[in-house]
């Protein structure tokens, strides 16, 4: 992990070998791996780049899916790119990348790897995207994006619904309820909360999900039920 210092001329190197294109501005990578805790006093953090990122990376796998699924539904091309473009799959990248030995932090974000740390990885590969369509242009940002997602967007749990649609009909048909969703807590500082929801159907367990979001702690809460009661496949276990 770094600390809030400009990157190496070696670790540059292997950076932009993983990434695939070497940066005209070299101070635009080292702001799309600047983490907000690292308080750096000029070039500043990831948030902003962050913001596009999420866009550029929405719309290439968008064009992906629209030219590989010739044949498939709205729906169905809805689901993949949620998948793709999720948090989970983002860190993925990352990890494939090992780009958390090039994160400058402060001294209050200890640890990069491991699930608790999942969304500021997450967050990294969209800035870094940015910083690729800025510095390159959209199609080096393609090529990136096509090189981490392309094998990803034609795996066969690409079409899973969304956890939380799934879980609500299939309680409906078993048991004639709705799922109730609760927040038991939302912890963290601003820039990375943590929320707990518990997910409860009358006459079956709860389940409970942390993530960044209330709706994504729901998402991962619904996730659970859905696997546990054998409706989905369990997926491999995460980091």
């Amino acid at each position: 992990m770094s600390k809030a210092a400009t990157l190496s001329e070696a670790d540059r190197a292997k950076l932009e070998a993983a990434i695939g294109y070497g940066f005209i501005d070299k101070g635009r990578l080292d702001r799309a791996l600047t983490h907000a805790s690292a308080r750096t006093a000029k070039g500043g953090n990831y948030e902003r780049l962050e913001f596009l990122g999420d866009r550029v990376l929405g719309l290439c796998v968008a064009e992906l899916l629209f030219t590989t699924f010739r044949n498939a539904t709205e729906g169905e091309l809805s689901v993949r790119l949620n998948q793709l473009v999720s948090a989970d799959t983002c860190a993925e990248v990352a990890d494939e990348m090992n780009l958390h030995l090039f994160i400058r932090t402060g001294a209050d974000v200890k640890k990069l790897t491991g699930k608790r740390m999942m969304n500021v990885r997450a967050d990294v590969v969209e800035s870094l995207i940015a910083a690729l369509y800025l510095d390159g242009g959209l199609e080096v940002a393609r090529r990136f994006i096509m090189r981490y997602w392309q094998d990803r967007a034609v795996r066969a749990d690409g079409a899973r619904r969304d956890a939380k649609t799934e879980l609500q009909e299939w309680a409906h048909a078993k048991f004639g309820v709705t799922p109730l969703y609760r927040i038991d807590e939302r912890a963290g500082p601003d820039h990375d909360p943590r929320f707990t929801v518990t997910v409860e159907i009358a006459g079956i367990a709860p389940e409970t999900g942390i993530e960044r979001s209330k709706r994504a702690a729901e998402q991962v809460a619904a996730t659970k039920v859905l696997e546990r009661e054998g409706v989905w496949q369990k997926s491999p276990a995460g980091n």
